[in-house]
């Protein structure tokens, strides 16, 4: 199977989606992509800037920062035609909540930069996901695999949703058992203390650059999937949580440092075990740290990225007071090696140690 397109009339459609282009949609030929568009939003965009600020009851200024907070670019033309009755029906009920003193509007628009973020990912992911679906169901190549699931998303749209409603619900759940059970045994502190206690964990491909060169795009993403969910799993499996990953390398919390451990130890033997896969560094540390816009930061955060950098290949690193918190919790499971004092960028020299899990059968 194969697809041509006129690459003028593809340019210009990208040009007009991009620039904002005044009444994209309205008179252009209604493409498939446009229709599925058109369906998810209630029909074509009717309204520019200043018609939809007074139809939702705001002024233009929050429409612009309510546009922004969903990740779409600077409204630089406000006569561009961008806005749909859904679009307006959204903006009207987040003004109705501000208006009724629930929320402020900066709040809301932290929510919707946070939902926003999360949603431009998961429909990457979801696409790409279907595009493989197409390749090895029905044979095709890439491009014909891409196009084909632009032509048939209508067929897993509810699907998607539901699935989508369904992982919120549970993870919001776990989320608000994982915290009552952590408020019970907190006490206020003051404003200078890091308010959660975590084990944080990094584990990094070595040799990830010369690596990526030498594969082919299916490799390559083959290869990362493989590192991603081989990580994934080992984390979720121990009730540790991710962070996030980048490319080479990944960023878990535990809640306890017994279950930290265990993840960074059965998450480097597990990727040691796994053919084709290249060596990795870990590091380990347990302390406070600040959540915030679905990461983390604080010093312990800084401190393990740093010692994952330096640590030996095949090797876990863990400061001093991670490693006499190991020694307090068990000092036959976690048997600690001396690793010098490390000057670590942005730190200073940091008494470091190697972790060897003795209860499992990384060493």
């Amino acid at each position: 199977m194969a697809f041509a397109f006129k690459n003028d009339s593809k340019l210009a459609r990208v040009v007009d989606v991009m620039q904002d282009t005044p009444n994209y949609g309205i008179d252009d030929e209604v493409t498939t992509v446009e229709k599925h568009a058109r369906r998810l939003l209630g029909g074509a965009p009717k309204y520019a800037l200043h018609q939809a600020a007074d139809l939702a009851g705001m002024d233009v200024d929050s429409v612009r920062r309510f546009w922004r907070a969903m990740g779409f670019p600077y409204i630089q033309n406000p006569d561009s035609v961008l806005f749909t009755e859904y679009d307006i029906d959204v903006m009207r009920a987040h003004q109705d909540f501000v208006k009724r003193g629930k929320m402020d509007e900066d709040t809301q628009n932290s929510l919707i930069r946070a939902q926003a973020q999360l949603s431009d990912r998961i429909v990457l992911w979801q696409y790409e996901a279907l595009v493989e679906e197409a390749e090895n169901r029905y044979g095709l190549d890439e491009v014909s695999a891409r196009y084909w699931v632009l032509d048939h998303i209508q067929d897993y749209e509810q699907f998607l949703i539901y699935q989508t409603k369904y992982a919120w619900r549970r993870h919001l759940t776990a989320f608000l058992r994982r915290t009552e059970v952590e408020l019970e045994g907190m006490s206020y502190s003051g404003g200078d203390t890091m308010p959660l206690t975590r084990a944080v964990g990094f584990v990094d491909l070595v040799s990830f650059t010369q690596r990526s060169g030498e594969l082919s795009p299916h490799q390559l993403v083959d290869f990362i999937q493989t590192f991603e969910f081989t990580s994934r799993d080992v984390i979720s499996a121990h009730g540790a949580r991710v962070v996030k990953t980048v490319g080479d390398a990944v960023l878990y919390i535990a809640d306890d440092l017994r279950t930290g451990a265990t993840v960074v130890a059965e998450i480097v033997r597990a990727l040691r075990a796994t053919p084709g896969m290249p060596q990795v560094r870990a590091s380990l540390v347990w302390g406070g740290l600040v959540s915030r816009f679905g990461d983390v930061f604080g010093p312990k955060v800084n401190l393990a990225s740093r010692l994952c950098s330096i640590a030996p290949v095949g090797g876990i690193l863990v400061d001093r007071p991670t490693a006499e918190a190991l020694k307090r919790l068990d000092e036959h499971a976690y048997r600690i090696e001396p690793f010098g004092t490390p000057n670590l960028q942005g730190i200073g020299n940091i008494d470091a140690a190697q972790l060897h899990v003795t209860n499992n059968t990384v060493s």
